[in-house]
């Protein structure tokens, strides 16, 4: 699709006529419909105006021109897995697993690696190929290639090895000591609760980034223990395949 038919579906899905589009981006009725038209494109401020205000790419505002790709793992982007920077906006260059509200989560290759290949593994593409593949891949990445320079120095890792201490020193019975937190969308891992008066709640975020892990309970059995953490919580919960009849275990402010 063309930027102006784009812009066209984009204000009548969200209800608005052109002159409330104006208004929203601070322009006038008349450059909205030279937009639609095709005779003119909105400029680069403008862009990121309404690129806010719909909730998607430039780069899908302009038509997807570019093949866009994680700079940190090189997944392949699409609108709904952008990251996002500390003011909400949409940053094209990273996956919101990689990237959270303006913080990077990995700083070291070999534990991006270990996270990734287990998600790549497939008929015809074993871990060993998959495994080479990203190391050959990662240090062609700008992340990686300005690493020094992008980096916060070691302080990220450093909350996540506060917060797997402190969920540790919980001592929940069954679940294995954590190792290791990874970056996981709100949207992936918010499952509903049933509390006893029978209501179910979430207690998630599903446009933000979490860091968590999954881990086999001890007791053995199917069901396995999810651990999901940020700056404001600890929540500790069991499950079965594939996320089935959640229950809570532990959630705890900070």
């Amino acid at each position: 699709m063309n930027t102006k038919d784009i812009l066209l579906e984009l204000r009548t899905k969200n209800g608005l006529s052109q002159d409330e589009l104006a208004e929203k981006v601070f322009v006038t009725r008349q450059a909205v419909s030279r937009w639609e038209t095709g005779e003119t494109v909105p400029n680069t401020e403008t862009l990121k105006l309404l690129s806010r205000l719909f909730d998607v790419s430039i780069n899908t505002l302009l038509g997807e021109p570019r093949q866009l790709r994680c700079q940190c793992c090189g997944m392949p982007l699409e609108d709904a897995i952008l990251s996002r920077d500390a003011d909400g906006s949409l940053n094209e260059d990273y996956c919101k697993w990689c990237y959270a509200d303006g913080t990077y989560t990995y700083s070291d290759m070999d534990d991006l690696i270990r996270v990734c290949v287990p998600h790549m593994v497939g008929e015809g593409f074993p871990e060993e190929q998959a495994r080479a593949y990203m190391k050959e891949l990662l240090p062609t990445l700008d992340y990686w290639k300005r690493y020094e320079e992008l980096s916060d120095g070691g302080q990220f890792e450093d909350f996540k090895q506060q917060l797997i201490r402190e969920i540790n020193a919980l001592h929940i019975e069954g679940l294995p000591e954590v190792e290791a937190l990874n970056a996981l969308a709100g949207s992936y891992v918010n499952l509903p609760f049933r509390l006893p008066s029978g209501a179910e709640v979430k207690f998630l975020d599903d446009g933000k980034t979490y860091l968590g892990n999954q881990l086999e309970s001890e007791f053995g059995g199917e069901r396995c223990f999810g651990v999901l953490a940020c700056m404001e919580f600890l929540l500790i919960c069991t499950y079965g395949r594939d996320g089935a009849d959640p229950e809570l275990v532990l959630y705890k402010k900070r």
